[in-house]
């Protein structure tokens, strides 16, 4: 898969998700695409043991995308060759009785990643202009000054909300955080393929909910959601890729891919050196452990 031009996947300018294609055809089959990946997350996982001594930069890996779009098993793959000191996953649920006493970017400033780590958010602070919008009376929840109707939750509120997510991002990519989003960009017709197979293979039984397919029927609104989140908040600090998720092997190299050339871009990333006085010593200290 050499000369893939991952740039055609980052969104610098509008799109519409269903000019995006969900199925990348790269003329390779399964095994290959499973082996390229290996390579690249052993090369990930050694950057990203540097970044941890480096200790100047965290990173931040955002992944959403439509029921069965395959985020868990794309954290499982990508990142199977980290330290697991090194990255640390979350997955944001419907909020706590804590969490919705603070407002809603709370939990994810939470859970940031520390210098020197990755943070992967699965689903993010993004659900909070999407399942919200698709469903604004989760709203009400939050318990928000002013808001004591569904009526007022209008498009000024919806502007505001954006506008508090751009400057979060805005906030700590200024402070260190390399931010990475990702649309995982999934065909209404595979989606249904993946719940059918959680249907007819017992062992995948626990992964359906009858929710699923309440939500597959608001599919189109979901759709108009996500495009107008992507188009409102993909900046040169925190892009978007929209990635085609029909085949989840391209998917999860194409995401290890995209990171790790954003990353090796960064050639301050190193590892620390040791001060002069040590370097000079370093025959002593060795002679002092084998005298022992």
């Amino acid at each position: 898969m050499k000369g893939l031009d991952t740039n055609q996947f980052r969104v610098t300018s509008k799109i519409e998700i269903k000019n995006q294609s969900t199925h990348l055809h790269l003329n390779v089959d399964d095994d290959t695409a499973k082996d390229e990946l290996k390579r690249v997350r052993r090369k990930l996982g050694k950057l990203q043991d540097t970044m941890y001594a480096h200790g100047k930069y965290s990173v931040l890996i955002c992944l959403q995308g439509m029921d069965t779009s395959g985020k868990d098993s794309l954290i499982r793959e990508v990142f199977k060759d980290f330290n697991a000191r090194g990255v640390e996953v979350h997955s944001f649920k419907v909020p706590t009785e804590l969490e919705l006493k603070h407002d809603y970017l709370w939990r994810h400033y939470i859970a940031l990643p520390a210098r020197g780590k990755f943070g992967v958010f699965n689903r993010t602070h993004y659900e909070n202009v999407l399942v919200t919008r698709v469903h604004p009376y989760y709203i009400m929840g939050e318990n928000i000054p002013g808001i004591d109707d569904v009526s007022k939750i209008d498009d000024a509120f919806w502007d505001q909300r954006f506008e508090q997510i751009n400057n979060f991002e805005k906030h700590i990519s200024e402070n260190g955080t390399l931010i990475f989003k990702f649309f995982l960009n999934l065909s209404k017709d595979e989606q249904k393929n993946r719940l059918l197979r959680r249907l007819n293979k017992k062992e995948k039984n626990w992964k359906f909910s009858s929710g699923d397919l309440k939500e597959r029927k608001l599919w189109d609104k979901y759709q108009d959601c996500y495009e107008d989140a992507i188009n409102r908040t993909s900046k040169p600090h925190a892009p978007w890729f929209s990635i085609p998720a029909d085949n989840k092997p391209i998917a999860r190299y194409l995401v290890a891919k995209i990171i790790f050339e954003a990353l090796s871009q960064y050639t301050d990333i190193k590892e620390p050196e040791l001060s002069d006085k040590e370097k000079a010593n370093l025959k002593s200290y060795k002679n002092q452990l084998n005298n022992e």
